[in-house]
């Protein structure tokens, strides 16, 4: 059998590198041309057309790819609600899969160093509000934006973990700021969990693609009204257990197993 194994290898760069030149098509054929058209419609009406194509295009690159995404509903949302989503984060495919999972108007917050990849930072600038993490200052800026979209009746969505979870671990700590905004806002936090994107790819290799299922799961929300009195901090510690409990239950592939059977 170890014969196999340098073919099998091949075969997957193969598959990777296709995916890699279908998503290029993709932005550079498709998306690019259709954002300079929706830039004089402005970041809220031009936005949400630019996210409708990105969930019909993301759902034609994962069926070019052999990749199957699923929705399940331990709590479905109100389809007329406004939330702050949040997410756990173990792979590069979860920019993707989110955007497949959520139904709502949103937009997200992510990382400014991305704003430096040609043509991908245009797109990226005109629908995502950026943050860089060292510095508080641009923290509190991004807040500050994440706020005005909420009072445009735009959901946000959050991986609160900031990069990727490299522990064994469900999840890795989380930053303060979505549970800052759910105290001051009142809007309720809807956890989402992506179960199956690390088995699709690792993130410490990018020619690690695999085809098969994405699974995503909205948990029941926290809403900052039934915890009268809760800090963001006891909010976030609540969004964590309850996450993380929820990571064992469904036996992410990426947890240590004595996380399944602690001891007595």
């Amino acid at each position: 059998m170890a014969i196999f194994k340098p073919l099998l290898r091949l075969i997957q760069i193969l598959y990777s590198l296709y995916a890699f030149a279908l998503f290029i098509v993709v932005i550079v054929g498709v998306l690019f041309p259709c954002l300079i058209l929706c830039l004089p419609l402005g970041r809220i009406k031009g936005g949400n057309i630019m996210f409708d194509l990105y969930r019909f295009l993301g759902r034609l690159w994962y069926w070019m790819l052999g990749i199957r995404h699923s929705n399940h509903y331990e709590s479905t949302p109100d389809p007329n609600g406004q939330y702050i989503f949040i997410a756990n984060h173990i792979s590069y495919l979860d920019a993707v899969d989110i955007i497949l999972t959520l139904k709502h108007d949103f937009r997200a917050i992510g990382k400014f160093e991305l704003l430096k990849v040609p043509i991908f930072g245009f797109l990226y600038r005109f629908c995502v509000v950026t943050v860089n993490r060292s510095s508080a200052e641009d923290r509190a800026r991004s807040l500050a934006d994440l706020r005005k979209m909420l009072a445009k009746g735009i959901s946000i969505m959050v991986f609160p973990e900031g990069t990727f979870n490299m522990a064994d671990g469900p999840l890795a700590q989380f930053y303060d700021g979505a549970f800052k905004l759910a105290v001051e806002t009142g809007k309720p936090i809807q956890p989402i969990l992506l179960l199956d994107t690390f088995d699709r790819l690792h993130y410490r290799n990018v020619f690690t693609l695999t085809p098969g299922r994405a699974r995503a799961v909205y948990l029941a929300p926290i809403d900052p009204a039934q915890h009268p009195g809760a800090d963001h901090k006891a909010l976030k510690e609540l969004a964590i257990k309850h996450m993380s409990d929820k990571l064992i239950e469904y036996r992410a592939s990426w947890i240590n197993p004595n996380y399944f059977h602690p001891p007595r």
